[in-house]
């Protein structure tokens, strides 16, 4: 199918032929369905098609199979078998197996190149998701990312934030004014949060050098789309932070990217498998901003590609921008279950030929009911689709085959050595340095000044008023009239009247300037 990404057919009870036209490719769309039913093969045949076409693919490896899309696929391999024979049955004339142009990313740095951003870059509103902060420590979250800002401090890496909090919190009373109140509970409680996030591993995500998106919009030398895999099995065990590093690359490709309104194909295609974690107790503010950005990056030539068990996971006005929809089988044995499956059949245009909610029930594995996009971006009406067979590897590959594939990279060398440049937490231990160095220097020099003095000046500093010993005498200045007037006049400027004297004088002096 021409300027389409083959999806399938099966003739009789199925479809003729399903495809995905590139030129909607960016209207978004939805991979559902139970547990065993086909999804990761549906999504592994949609990064092979977008590819061949040009398009590259971010797609996160949950399980690790898509790490196969980097071989191709054989006639000998148990299941590829039987594939050549659904190919013919569909009239995939032009199938053959061949493995796809792979580069593997890796938050930890140990199944593909590292994944770095800076915590400025992350941001205060994503942060604060990952931490799960409450609103009172998402306040002074913010409040130290103005400071950075005012200050020129780069928020970098995580010993940054972590120095920036604790000089917050040295120097509250002084920010309270400004700001509102700084409690020390609420720092203590982000810190310990970021001691969390440490112990997960992800002070690895902050850092630089930072991941550049460009390497991530690559084609190789047949013009064939770059599918950039991210090794996720090991980021599941947090699942907050999987959600979080996945919505911000999606916002940065929303705010980098320029408009370029209705692509013939797209520029890049994202795929968010385990969908239902980036909203599974989401604040509503973020959920807007997921919303926005699925609604508006449509026009930076973007398609978004949802994964997930249950199309309830998504949000409904976000489940609305989701034009291309491949349903798998959904289970119905409770009554939740069959609610469900009834709202997910309403969602589909309808077809004369069968019930749409029988049809999801009744699909088998590597079925799935369709619904693409047609012309003037018209949903088309549901059809039942054989999906078909991948050309590319099915399972995954060995620690052998991937370290060989790493080292081959273009990407090999840029991103593993950290870079640890001059940031928030350098410019604040200087700070404290010569702070440091400045009251040795005033204790030194307040040893050379005579006993009387020199106790003088230790109780000014560190009392803040003058302090006298009985063993000290300190001879006063005989009484006269000059004196008198001179403390006469000093008292006076100490009363009220006196204070209204300086403020008048002070008020004529700035409105003489």
């Amino acid at each position: 199918m021409e300027n389409h990404v083959f999806i399938g057919g099966g003739g009789e009870a199925y479809a003729e032929k399903q495809g995905l036209a590139l030129k909607y490719a960016n209207r978004h769309g939805l991979i559902a369905g139970a547990t065993g039913t086909g999804k990761t093969v549906t999504l592994q045949i949609l990064a092979e098609g977008f590819s061949n076409a040009g398009v590259p693919v971010i797609l996160s490896d949950v399980k690790g199979d898509l790490s196969g899309m980097a071989k191709s696929g054989t006639p000998e391999h148990k299941l590829h078998g039987p594939f050549t024979e659904r190919a013919a049955k569909i009239g995939f004339d032009d199938f053959a197996y061949h493995a796809c142009p792979v580069t593997f990313w890796d938050l930890f740095g140990e199944q593909g190149h590292p994944v770095r951003t800076t915590v400025a870059e992350m941001g205060p509103l994503l942060l604060a998701r990952l931490l799960e902060l409450t609103e009172a420590q998402e306040g002074i979250l913010n409040i130290a990312f103005r400071l950075a800002d005012e200050d020129g401090m780069p928020l970098l890496d995580l010993k940054d934030l972590q120095a920036l909090l604790v000089w917050i919190g040295e120097n509250r009373s002084a920010l309270s004014l400004r700001y509102g109140n700084v409690s020390p509970a609420s720092i203590g409680a982000i810190q310990r949060r970021l001691l969390v996030l440490e112990n997960q591993g992800g002070a690895k995500l902050f850092g630089e050098p930072a991941l550049e998106l460009s390497d991530l919009m690559r084609c190789d030398a047949q013009g064939r789309g770059r599918v950039n895999i991210l090794a996720a099995d090991k980021l599941m065990a947090a699942p907050g932070l999987y959600a979080t590093f996945l919505l911000w690359l999606l916002s940065e490709l929303f705010e980098e990217l320029p408009e370029v309104g209705d692509p013939d194909k797209p520029k890049l295609v994202f795929f968010f498998d385990e969908a239902h974690l980036l909203f599974d107790d989401a604040p509503k503010v973020l959920v807007d901003k997921v919303e926005q950005v699925a609604r508006l990056i449509r026009s930076k030539g973007v398609g978004v590609y949802f994964i997930t068990q249950n199309p309830a996971d998504v949000p409904e006005d976000i489940l609305g921008q989701l034009g291309n929809r491949i349903q798998h089988a959904l289970r119905a044995f409770t009554a939740k279950d069959r609610k469900n499956l009834r709202l997910a059949a309403e969602t589909y245009r309808e077809n004369p030929r069968f019930s749409t909610e029988d049809a999801i029930r009744e699909v088998g594995v590597g079925e799935a009911v369709t619904s693409m996009l047609q012309k003037k971006g018209v949903p088309g009406i549901v059809e039942r689709t054989l999906i078909r067979p991948p050309s590319s590897q099915l399972g995954p590959i060995t620690q052998a085959e991937r370290a060989a594939f790493l080292a081959a990279s273009d990407m090999a060398g840029k991103y593993d050595a950290v870079v640890d440049r001059h940031s928030a937490y350098e410019i604040l231990a200087k700070r404290a340095e010569q702070a440091a160095a400045e009251a040795a220097k005033a204790e030194e020099a307040a040893e050379e000044l005579p006993p009387v003095q020199r106790e003088y000046t230790a109780a000014r500093r560190y009392s803040g008023s003058r302090v006298t010993r009985s063993s000290s005498r300190v001879r006063r200045s005989p009484d006269t009239f000059g004196s008198a007037m001179r403390t006469a006049v000093i008292k006076e400027l100490k009363g009220t009247t006196g204070r209204r004297i300086v403020r008048g004088i002070l008020g004529s002096l700035f409105k003489g300037r």
